[in-house]
């Protein structure tokens, strides 16, 4: 039977939501605020649901050390404390808006996760919005 579990983690980040391709006049219609030159900051939720089958041998579907260290290594030393558009590889050429930024966390934690896994990803950017990334 599969069973999912979940990690919580926190990380605080700079961005800009921007297109080079448009004027400034259309990426102040289409971001608003989150345009802003200077850059502004989230304090982000980040919950990563992995589902498998419990392990007979642990009771575990997976050592939840192990998701966490990779969570510290995969998103929180490369996010926290950083300016994403400027300071995280990933986001050089792609806008690091709240859906964009979960699919990256996916794809950087599906490479290190064993294919028996399925994950999720809901990262919250503000108390109010959030976006799933299912994978």
């Amino acid at each position: 039977m599969k069973t999912a579990v979940y990690r919580r983690a926190t990380f605080n980040a700079a961005h800009r939501l921007y297109n080079p391709k448009w004027d400034n006049v259309t990426n102040d219609k289409i971001f608003g605020l989150c345009n802003n030159p200077n850059y502004h900051g989230h304090n982000y939720i980040l919950i990563v649901k992995l589902i498998g089958d419990i392990d007979p041998e642990t009771g575990y579907v997976i050592d939840l050390k192990i998701l966490k260290d990779l969570i510290k290594e995969e998103v929180i030393e490369p996010f926290d404390h950083n300016n994403l558009n400027l300071d995280v590889p990933e986001f050089k050429n792609l806008n690091p808006t709240a859906e964009n930024i979960a699919k990256v966390i996916y794809e950087k934690l599906r490479s290190r996760l064993e294919t028996k896994y399925d994950i999720q990803i809901r990262l919250y950017e503000t108390e109010n919005n959030f976006v799933e990334y299912p994978g």
